[in-house]
């Protein structure tokens, strides 16, 4: 696991993907926006729903809850897209909602079970726990970087 990373990030943008909710390192947000329909891409994952132009530049839009294996994938007034700076890419990711930034210390982190999930623990940074609130911490960087998301290249930091 990696501690050294996790104490030092402090900040976390929460949101909902179902009935969890899961945190990412504020600093790689760009934006957050409403949902609007991507243009499809050929031969793309489902989870890739297609592009987008956002302000001249093309980026694709990744839609979570497809690639969380959630069953039901609804959109509706709450859905919004979180733009991630990853690298030298936007990304953009569907989500059903972002609640709140989050500040939480270290002795909020838990690390996490050796579980396995659709989201593989080398995706995963820590579980934080506030108050009656706990937060699947997403190591985004790392995800998006993933063999099996193919966006963007391990030379990209």
């Amino acid at each position: 696991m990696q501690q050294q990373q996790i104490t030092s990030i402090r900040e976390f943008l929460a949101f909902k993907l179902g009935n969890e909710e899961y945190g990412i390192d504020i600093l790689r947000v760009q934006e957050v926006r409403s949902y609007e329909e991507p243009t499809r891409m050929a031969h793309a994952p489902a989870f890739i729903k297609g592009m987008i132009n956002l302000r001249g530049v093309i980026v694709p839009i990744i839609d979570m809850r497809m690639k969380f294996n959630l069953e039901q994938v609804n959109y509706d007034d709450a859905t919004v897209v979180i733009m991630l700076n990853i690298g030298e890419r936007v990304i953009g990711m569907v989500v059903d909602g972002v609640s709140d930034v989050m500040t939480l210390m270290p002795d909020q982190l838990r690390a996490v079970p050796e579980l396995s999930s659709v989201i593989g623990n080398e995706h995963l940074l820590a579980l934080g726990a506030l108050e009656n609130r706990m937060l699947i911490l997403l190591d985004i960087v790392t995800l998006m970087r993933s063999a099996e998301m193919g966006l963007v290249s391990e030379a990209m930091h």
